[in-house]
């Protein structure tokens, strides 16, 4: 306890990569939350000892094929309802996963376990740049009140620049519909 700042929390953990199960690496981090009416997303300092897989190859092939096709991609319920993602489908799975930790991270509090359930929809944004957009609407299952909450965001990505959040919002119930 932090006297009139918060709660910090020092962490060790092992991060799994998720695109190869047996690459680990260790991770210390320390995690300031809030005290105050005014909600502020944690602050989070954090040391990785490692690296995980070089993905720049998968984000290549991924970006041309997207760049390349002649329509819009428009996707629905990533994973299926057996847990299941295509292999064409895992890249936007990935991404969204990278996009709504930031929006988990914005919206964190001590008494919330925010996971990603499922993308709700996809649909890929035309631009004129070099940037990939997509508009996603994401269901967000919070552990501790089991509630699922349906969050919209706004993906840019570019495999030299990374993933950036450009607008996220909480959705009414009924944007399930």
């Amino acid at each position: 306890d932090i006297a009139d700042v918060g709660h910090k929390y020092h962490l060790e953990l092992e991060l799994e990569d998720i695109l190869n199960k047996d690459s680990t690496v260790n991770c210390t981090a320390e995690v300031l939350y809030h005290l105050g009416n005014k909600p502020l997303p944690p602050d989070v300092q954090f040391t990785i000892d490692g690296e995980l897989k070089n993905t720049d190859e998968a984000d290549n092939v991924f970006y041309n094929r997207i760049k390349s096709r002649e329509k819009e991609l428009v996707a629905e319920n990533i994973p299926d309802s057996h847990g299941n993602v295509s292999p064409e489908m895992e890249p936007i799975h990935l991404l969204a996963w990278a996009a709504s930790g930031y929006v988990i991270w914005q919206n964190s509090t001590e008494n919330t376990n925010f996971q990603l359930a499922q993308i709700k929809r996809v649909k890929q944004v035309k631009r004129s740049d070099e940037y990939l957009e997509f508009d996603y609407l994401v269901l967000l299952h919070e552990m501790v009140s089991q509630e699922i909450i349906p969050w919209q965001m706004t993906v840019l990505w570019h495999p030299q620049h990374g993933v950036q959040v450009t607008q996220n919002s909480l959705q009414p119930k009924h944007s399930l519909e």
